[in-house]
C-alpha cells in the first residue's frame, strides 16, 4: 500500500515539478545541474514507499500501550514510561545532529553533479587543453566532502539506532524484573510479567524503528520543504484566453531588463515599434545588451519595467505554448534536442506534418543539406546535436525557428557558424519572412547578417543609441567611430511609419 501511495504522489507531482525545471532556469540563477527538484521528488517517493512511515504510524499507539502497563501496575507503567522517555530523547538528539550533515551532503551532491555535467559537456576542451586532471581533482575534493557528510550522518543515525536497540532490550528486561519483584511481593500475578513485557516492547518498538529510519525521514522532510518552496515560488498559471494570431506590429515600450537571479540592469529604457514586413538589425559591442533584448522579445526574460507587445497585447497575455506558435527564436548558443532532424524542426509536436517540416527546411534553405545527411530527416542529432557540425546545427535551428510561419522571428548571431552559402541562405530566409508579412529581428556582429533587414538599432552599455534606416545608421557609424556617450545625447533617427518617434537612449 505504501509503495502505491509513493507512486501516486510521484505521478501526480512529476509533471508539475518537471515543468518548473525550465521556468526555474529562467527565473533564478541556478546552482548545481538544475535537476535537484527531480531528486527531491524521488527522495519523497522513496521514503513514502519504505518502512519509515510505518514507525510514524505506530508512534500514536505508544501512550495507549503505556496506559495499559499502568493498569497492570503502577511500577510496570513507570518502567515503560521511563524507557519511552529515554528513547524519545535519543530521537530528538538524532534529529538535531543529523539535520545539518544531511543538508550539507545535499549541497555537496549538487556541486558534484554540476562538475560532472560540465565535464561531460566540455569533454573536447578538457582533452585538448589538458584540463582533465584539474577537473578530476576538483570533482574529487567535492566528492570527498560529500562522502564525509554522508558518513557523518550515517554514523550518527546508525550509532543512535544501535544504542536505542540496546536500551529498548534493557528496559524490556527491566519490566520483566519489576514484574518478578511484584509477584514475589504478591502484588501481581505471574501473567503480569509476560503481559507487561510484551506491551512494553510494543510501546518502545516504534521509537526504535523511527530512530533507525530517522536519517531518511530528515532527508524526506528537507526534500519536501524544498519542493513546497519551489512550487510556491513558481505557481501553476491558468490558461489565458486565446488571442487572435498577431499580424501587424511589434511594440517595445521602454523596457529595462535584469538577468534572472541578478541585480544588474543590463538594458535600460529601450523602445521601438516595427510593422509587418520590417527587418531590424541590432548591433553594438559585446555586453551592450543585444542578446538580452532578444530574450525579452520572445518572452524568455520578463522586463522589470516596460512591456513588449504583439498587436497591442503584452506577451504575458499568452501562455508559453500559445506564444510559441507565433514566435521563432534562434539563440546565440544553438543546441538541438535529442531526437531526429524532423522532430527538432517540428519542435517535437505530435501533430507536426511532414509538409510543414519540409516547408520550414526549404525556407531556411536547409532542405538539400538535410537530404545529404545519412538518414535525411530521420538522422539522429545526438545529445544537444553533437552528431552534427556547428553549421549544420545552426541551419537546422534556423528551420526550427521558421517552422509554422511565425509572425515574429528573432535571430541571435545567426551567421556565427555559417559559410558563404549559409549566409546567402540566411539572407533569403530573412527576406522570405518579411515578404510574407512577418517581422524579423537580427542580432549581429558581422555586417553580412544585416543584408536582409531595412532598419538598424545600435546599442551600447544597455541603451539604444540610435535607430533608423539601415543606410542612415550604418552611414553614421562608418563616418566616425561609435563611442557610447555618458548620457542620452544621441537622438533616434526616425524612419517613416517604421520606428516609434523618439526611440532613444536613456
Amino acid at each position: 500500500m505504501l509503495v502505491r501511495v509513493g507512486r501516486s504522489l510521484g505521478q501526480d507531482l512529476s509533471g508539475r515539478v518537471f515543468e518548473t525545471l525550465g521556468r526555474l532556469a529562467l527565473a533564478t540563477r541556478m546552482s548545481g545541474d538544475g535537476l535537484q527538484p527531480l531528486r527531491d521528488l524521488d527522495q519523497v517517493r522513496n521514503f513514502l514507499s519504505s518502512a519509515g512511515p510505518l514507525a510514524l504510524l505506530d508512534l500514536p499507539w505508544m501512550p495507549f500501550y503505556i496506559g495499559i502497563c499502568f493498569v497492570f501496575h503502577f511500577w510496570i507503567g513507570i518502567a515503560a514510561l521511563v524507557g519511552a522517555l529515554c528513547l524519545i530523547t535519543f530521537t530528538l538528539l538524532t534529529e538535531i545532529l543529523v539535520r545539518q550533515p544531511t543538508r550539507i551532503a545535499t549541497g555537496f551532491a549538487m556541486q558534484r553533479n554540476s562538475i560532472a555535467e560540465t565535464s561531460r559537456r566540455n569533454a573536447e576542451v578538457l582533452q585538448a587543453m589538458g584540463m582533465g586532471a584539474q577537473i578530476t581533482t576538483a570533482w574529487g575534493d567535492v566528492n570527498t566532502k560529500y562522502l564525509d557528510s554522508q558518513q557523518r550522518a550515517s554514523d550518527i543515525a546508525g550509532g543512535f539506532g544501535a544504542v536505542s536497540k540496546v536500551m529498548r532490550m534493557t528496559f524490556q528486561s527491566a519490566v520483566l524484573g519489576v514484574g518478578a519483584c511484584l509477584v514475589i511481593y504478591q502484588e501481581a500475578t505471574a501473567g503480569i510479567i509476560i503481559a507487561g513485557s510484551i506491551l512494553a516492547g510494543r510501546a518502545l518498538a516504534p521509537v526504535d524503528l523511527a530512530i533507525a529510519h530517522w536519517r531518511n525521514f530528515v532527508a524526506f522532510r528537507q526534500s519536501w520543504r524544498r519542493l513546497k518552496d519551489l512550487l510556491a515560488q513558481l505557481p501553476a498559471g491558468g490558461e489565458p484566453m486565446k488571442l487572435p494570431r498577431p499580424v501587424t506590429t511589434l511594440s517595445v515600450e521602454n523596457i529595462s531588463l535584469v538577468p534572472p537571479g541578478d541585480k544588474r540592469v543590463v538594458v535600460q529604457d529601450v523602445a521601438f515599434r516595427l510593422q509587418k514586413g520590417n527587418g531590424l538589425g541590432v548591433i553594438g559591442p559585446s555586453a551592450s545588451g543585444k542578446s538580452s533584448v532578444a530574450r525579452a522579445l520572445v518572452g524568455v526574460w520578463r522586463p522589470t519595467r516596460g512591456l513588449v507587445r504583439l498587436d497591442g497585447a503584452a506577451l504575458d497575455q499568452w501562455s508559453p505554448s500559445a506564444l510559441g506558435q507565433h514566435v521563432g527564436y534562434l539563440p546565440q548558443d544553438v543546441e538541438l534536442l535529442s531526437g531526429n532532424v524532423a522532430q527538432n524542426i517540428g519542435r517535437f509536436s505530435p501533430d507536426a506534418k511532414a509538409e510543414d517540416i519540409v516547408q520550414a527546411a526549404m525556407a531556411a534553405r536547409a532542405h538539400d543539406l538535410i537530404l545529404h545527411l545519412p538518414d535525411g530527416y530521420e538522422t539522429q542529432v545526438g545529445d544537444s546535436g553533437t552528431l552534427l557540425s556547428a553549421g549544420q546545427r545552426q541551419r537546422i535551428a534556423l528551420a526550427r525557428a521558421l517552422y509554422g510561419n511565425p509572425f515574429l522571428v528573432v535571430l541571435d548571431e545567426p551567421n556565427s557558424n555559417l559559410d558563404a552559402d549559409g549566409e546567402e541562405a540566411l539572407t533569403a530566409a530573412i527576406l522570405g519572412v518579411r515578404a510574407r508579412g512577418g517581422i524579423v529581428v537580427v542580432v549581429a556582429h558581422r555586417p553580412s547578417a544585416l543584408a536582409g533587414v531595412d532598419l538598424v538599432m545600435a546599442m551600447a552599455q544597455g541603451q539604444c543609441q540610435v535607430i533608423g534606416s539601415k543606410e542612415e545608421v550604418l552611414g553614421k557609424m562608418t563616418r566616425r567611430p561609435f563611442v557610447a556617450p555618458a548620457g542620452p545625447t544621441l537622438q533616434a533617427v526616425n524612419h517613416p511609419s517604421n520606428v516609434v518617434p523618439g526611440a532613444r537612449a536613456s
